[in-house]
């Protein structure tokens, strides 16, 4: 598969095997519900724009309300995850419509957030509670219960509706392809920002390689995960122009799980897509062309294709990618 393939593959939300990782300086592989913890979260409206809500039974935060959600447990999938999670604690079957967000706590903590749909059932009673949770109920977005167990899930809710109304990213599903660690393929472009579109200038565009002209595979370093992967990289390739540049994590294009064989299959590869740019202080640097790599192993490679070039950049100048917020 050539490179233009496999990039406008990966622009499509679809995924490509971890062969071998090109940047692993702090890595151990995942095992669900011990050292890496993965979650769910769903968000699920019906006809009235009413969001569904579920009490917490859990001592830690009984009565309380709060989005469905929990841990995917071993040998699980995302998605067998989230109907499990919504069925256990809010008695209904759903369907994912599509990833909406994906949230990061610290090094280990990542939660993929869903929009969903009612596909049956009905809502759990309080005669129905139970350890999972008391009982699951319909509410307006302006008349949230005020005993919210965390004030997190109000973005959630905002994105929700606004994603409903207009989407800014095509519906994205997870890929069941396995990994045995946390990792982020990344896109990782640099754009000349020096183009005159007034005198016919386009803008050009780079992304970084391997050695072995592959997108690089990057295991996940012990900080947030989904934004400092991509800074470490870049200050290992690039480390004498590190503190000259600015590494922004535009958001994630796709998202590889398997979770079949806890231990060896149940990592994640995110296929992350990155801008590198360079501080605005730095006038004297020329802005027409990316910083060297000093380490042999990357390089640049210039996107001569028009319609991927034209592509690439709508994503970074649009946001239309699965954004990534850390909590």
């Amino acid at each position: 598969m050539s490179l233009e393939e496999t990039v406008e593959m990966l622009l499509k939300g679809e995924g490509l095997e971890v062969t071998e990782l090109h940047f692993a300086p702090e890595h151990k592989k995942p095992v669900t519900r011990k050292n890496t913890c993965f979650a769910v979260c769903a968000l699920i409206f019906n006809s009235k724009n009413e969001v569904l809500m579920i009490q917490e039974a859990k001592a830690v935060c009984l009565g309380s309300w709060y989005l469905p959600a929990g841990r995917i447990e071993d040998g699980e999938s995302i998605e067998e995850a989230l109907k499990r999670e919504v069925q256990e604690e809010a008695g209904i079957d759903c369907q994912p419509i599509t990833l909406l967000q994906i949230q990061e706590k610290g090094p280990s903590w990542i939660r993929f957030a869903f929009l969903a749909e009612k596909t049956g059932g009905s809502l759990k009673t309080p005669e129905e509670a139970n350890a999972d949770s008391l009982q699951a109920q319909w509410y307006n977005r302006e008349t949230l219960p005020k005993n919210i167990r965390k004030l997190d899930i109000l973005t959630l809710i905002d994105a929700g509706i606004r994603y409903r109304q207009s989407p800014w990213f095509s519906e994205l599903q997870p890929v069941d392809l396995p990994c045995d660690v946390v990792c982020q393929r990344l896109l990782l472009a640099f754009t000349s920002s020096d183009a005159n579109p007034e005198n016919g200038e386009e803008e050009r565009i780079w992304l970084l390689l391997s050695k072995d002209a592959q997108l690089p595979v990057a295991a996940s370093v012990e900080a947030q995960t989904l934004t400092f992967t991509a800074k470490q990289l870049v200050k290992y390739c690039m480390p004498s122009r590190y503190e000259q540049l600015s590494v922004n994590t535009c958001g994630i294009l796709g998202v590889q799980h398997n979770g079949r064989a806890p231990g060896q299959t149940d990592g994640v590869c995110l296929n992350t897509l990155v801008l590198l740019e360079y501080n605005e202080e730095e006038e004297e640097i020329s802005l027409s062309s990316p910083p060297k790599p000093e380490d042999a192993g990357f390089r640049w490679h210039e996107v001569t294709n028009q319609s991927l070039r034209t592509e690439i950049l709508q994503k970074i100048e649009e946001g239309s990618v699965l954004p990534v917020q850390s909590i």
